[in-house]
């Protein structure tokens, strides 16, 4: 057994990310799809496993960091079961968006681009989610609600455990 290997089987994280590494040993270029497997397998990316890939791979954890950060889908700390997207467009912000988006917020008490406490649900406001139409508009998951006042949106929020 490699040193590596015998220190991934004394944790729980190196032993889940290990698999991984060892796809993308030796492979230039790989940050990108290195990150998005981190995160299809941890929900997100830890601190700790860009250390793990950083030095088991032999590239800096400053530039998976940096890739991390600069591309918006990847995220460095846990999301939510459900993310709920709020439309901060034209149409929706004219139909009163920034008032559904501070309901959610008062009811999760969480700020934008947060998650709350129970890992239930993560806010994060968007700058267009094609719905123009429907203004205002958020979607959850998959789900999208539109035509929304502030009053509806506790009913929304209560149907997803």
């Amino acid at each position: 057994m490699t040193t590596s290997a015998a220190t991934a089987a004394g944790d729980g994280l190196e032993a889940r990310l290990l698999p991984i590494a060892d796809l993308y040993r030796g492979r230039e270029g790989a940050a990108i799809p290195l990150l998005a497997a981190m995160q299809k397998e941890m929900g997100y990316i830890a601190p700790e496993a860009v250390e793990f890939m950083a030095r088991e791979l032999d590239i800096p954890a400053a530039k998976l960091f940096g890739v991390a950060t600069f591309y918006a889908q990847f995220h460095l700390s846990p999301r939510g079961r459900h993310i709920i997207r709020v439309c901060r467009g034209t149409a929706c912000h004219v139909r009163g968006s920034l008032k559904i988006l501070e309901r959610i917020k008062d009811l999760l008490q969480v700020e934008e681009d947060q998650t709350t406490e129970d890992l239930r649900f993560t806010l994060e406001p968007v700058a267009c989610l094609g719905a123009c139409g429907l203004a205002p508009v958020m979607t959850i998951g998959e789900n999208t609600f539109g035509r929304l006042t502030p009053d509806m949106v506790k009913g929304i929020l209560d149907k997803f455990e």
